[in-house]
């Protein structure tokens, strides 16, 4: 019978200060094992760019044809059997990644920096020179996996972000001139499995239960703090439905959730909760907290007059359950463009005359 071996926490008694340092030990090997897989990516996107510029080239100097491609699989499975990765498919990919960047300055580099896999399904689902420079630059900051980054491309995420600009008060640019590239328009909440007549208790515990992906689609930043956060104010008790941190902005964000429309109302009392926390939570080194108020619909119009007047740094935001369609959103997403490129002809044209 074999013995089950436990591996148990090890007790240091050398003292917090000894077991600090040692931790800040841990802490370098885990940055140098990480360089050091970045490093491996690295040389790999190199090995697989320069085989596609090698067969492109080859190909556009009409000296080998289409064919041939599957001969040099064939060749390279034979003659170093140990590596992988080398089918006739990818080998057409490879040379595909090369003719799509090897004249982009601005996304060439990009793409070294991340894993093949993520770099195949930019180049096969975005449609646009936009929209890969979009999920290249999102893909490096917030870090996705291969399945978040496929959830993204089914919400819609690109699209999402470019139709409608974040709905923020003039205070919260004031206070945070980044906050405008933190926070979008609509959240698709579709991973929280809600039925449509949910409540917002339904709709908070869901999204405790689901922590990890709702962090991913609001950005990687974010830390939680706590549910039904309590604050005090006066002899009364007041709770804020979630409560997180903001790395990046250096700030509480409190978020108030709703299930019905937007009701200009609901500043007031976002208002009232972050002055609790900036007075009562917040630590001195901290920036002022942020209020996002999550509905599950909203009328522009009527954000825009309600956000004109606050001295709040708040967001308006709504979600959905549901995954969005995407070809309603691509064809508004063309009738976006299409109205830009009427609107700076209008302009030229006007300059002209």
């Amino acid at each position: 019978m074999k013995r089950r071996v436990t591996f148990k926490q090890p007790i240091l008694k050398s003292g917090k200060k000894i077991e600090k340092q040692f931790s800040e030990v841990a802490d370098i090997i885990r940055k140098g094992r990480r360089a050091a897989f970045s490093a491996v990516d690295a040389v790999l996107m190199d090995t697989y760019w320069n085989v596609g510029k090698y067969i492109c080239e080859k190909i556009e100097g009409a000296q080998w044809g289409e064919n041939i491609v599957e001969s040099l699989a064939t060749y390279l499975s034979f003659h170093l059997p140990d590596v992988k990765g080398f089918s006739d498919k990818n080998l057409w990919r490879m040379k595909q990644f090369y003719e799509m960047y090897r004249s982009d300055k601005k996304l060439s580099p990009l793409v070294r920096e991340l894993g093949w896999t993520i770099n195949i399904i930019i180049l096969s689902r975005a449609k646009s020179a936009e929209e890969r420079e979009f999920y290249l630059r999102t893909v490096i900051r917030e870090h996705y996996s291969k399945r978040e980054l496929e959830r993204q491309f089914d919400s819609g995420l690109f699209e999402r972000s470019i139709l409608s600009k974040p709905k923020v008060s003039t205070a919260l640019t004031q206070i945070h001139s980044g906050a405008s590239g933190v926070f979008r328009d609509s959240y698709s909440l579709d991973f929280l499995g809600l039925p449509d007549d949910h409540s917002e208790t339904d709709l908070r515990k869901a999204i405790v239960r689901s922590l990890k992906n709702f962090i991913i689609e609001f950005g990687r930043d974010f830390a939680f703090v706590g549910e039904e956060y309590r604050v005090l104010v006066g002899m009364k008790d007041f709770f804020l439905d979630l409560l997180f941190y903001h790395r990046e902005l250096r700030c509480l964000v409190a978020f108030d959730l709703k299930i019905d429309e937007f009701k200009p109302e609901y500043l007031g009392k976002i208002s009232f909760y972050l002055e609790a926390l900036d007075r009562d939570v917040k630590k001195p080194h901290e920036n002022p907290s942020i209020g996002i108020i999550l509905c599950k619909g909203k009328d522009d119009e009527v954000v825009e007059y309600a956000l004109s007047r606050t001295l709040s740094p708040a967001a308006i935001a709504d979600y959905t359950t549901r995954l969005p369609d995407k070809r309603l959103l691509r064809e508004k997403l063309h009738e976006f463009f299409d109205s830009s490129v009427r609107e700076v002809r209008v302009e030229y044209e006007g300059r002209r005359v």
